[in-house]
């Protein structure tokens, strides 16, 4: 790790759930029409944009709705290496599950 987190989880979310509701609120979409929209009842939209607190699939379809999908596919996208070691493990795994698929 490069340096300190200086926020809880339940504050990064918070941040989160704040910046959706600004996506939301600047397309003119009400929490009732994003519960329509995505899929997601209206309780679950209420309650993350409250406290923060919403499954992985339920934000998926809000960004979704919100035509903001490419951020949920690219989280983790671009994480660098920590080390060398990192590196060569992944490039053995991949080559084993290329091998793999050859057999097969």
């Amino acid at each position: 790790m490069d340096g300190f987190v200086w926020q809880t989880a339940e504050e990064i979310n918070k941040d989160l759930a704040s910046r959706v509701k600004k996506i939301r609120k600047r397309r003119k979409i009400t929490q009732q029409e994003l519960s329509q929209r995505s899929g997601v009842s209206y309780g679950s939209i209420k309650r993350f944009e409250t406290t923060g607190n919403i499954s992985l699939l339920a934000l998926t379809r809000i960004s979704i709705a919100l035509d903001c999908v490419n951020e949920i596919k690219e989280l983790f996208g671009t994480v660098p290496y920590e080390n060398l070691e990192e590196v060569i493990r992944e490039r053995k795994q991949c080559k084993t599950k290329q091998r793999k698929a050859i057999i097969n």
